[in-house]
């Protein structure tokens, strides 16, 4: 059996950080090592504990999740760090995405939907909302010019991936629209990242953007 996914939860409510231990101590595949009342303790029990899975509340005393976040990814890429919050607000999630975040986790989801999703960001297998991507690719028209004659070291089967990726799909949805295996996209998507030293779907949108590889409203 392999080892189970240490997790460190971080949020300044004790019945929250209650709430979410429950949910997740059941699984046997997921292990609470610790957790945190705030971003600076979340910080130093970061370096103690050396968690794979951060659960972050974004909005918290003394420091928040986004700030939190920034410097944990800053000093262990590696780990990896989910937000929890109660509100889809897409600008909050939006930055702690940029700052490194894999993903978020709506406090009122379903429990029994938990085990997926938190498989799934374990594995960097989780996409990004239609909405959340629709909203990155406008807010990067507004600010940003798409490069000319842009250089890519990205082969053009990763490039296609890249396209379906900074839209929105799956994993599962690419490999039906390609007609390649599941297995296969996880591979363009390991390479790509690897390539383009990037570490989340939203940098990889990003990335998309400014090589004109994807419009708003493409």
């Amino acid at each position: 059996m392999n080892q189970p996914f240490r997790i460190l939860i971080v949020d300044d409510h004790a019945h929250a950080r209650e709430g979410i231990r429950e949910i997740v101590q059941v699984y046997d595949d997921f292990e609470v090592v610790g957790e945190a009342k705030d971003g600076k303790e979340a910080i130093q029990l970061t370096d103690e504990l050396m968690p794979d899975l951060i659960l972050m509340d974004i909005n918290m005393p003394e420091m928040d999740g986004l700030e939190a976040t920034r410097i944990i990814k800053n000093k262990y890429p590696y780990v990896k760090i989910v937000m929890i919050t109660v509100s889809d607000e897409v600008t909050d999630l939006f930055e702690s995405l940029k700052k490194g975040a894999q993903g978020y986790l709506l406090k009122n989801l379903h429990p029994s939907t938990w085990y997926d999703y938190l498989r799934a960001f374990a594995h960097d297998e989780v996409p990004m909302s239609k909405d959340l991507a629709t909203q990155i690719l406008q807010e990067f028209n507004t600010s940003n010019k798409p490069q000319a004659n842009a250089t890519t070291p990205l082969s053009q089967r990763e490039q296609e991936v890249l396209q379906w990726v900074a839209k929105g799909d799956s994993n599962k949805d690419i490999s039906i629209t390609l007609n390649i295996s599941e297995y296969t996209v996880k591979n363009h998507l390991k390479n790509i990242m690897q390539k383009l030293h990037l570490e989340n779907r939203v940098q990889l949108t990003r990335y998309a953007y400014e090589q004109g590889l994807i419009r708003p409203n493409k």
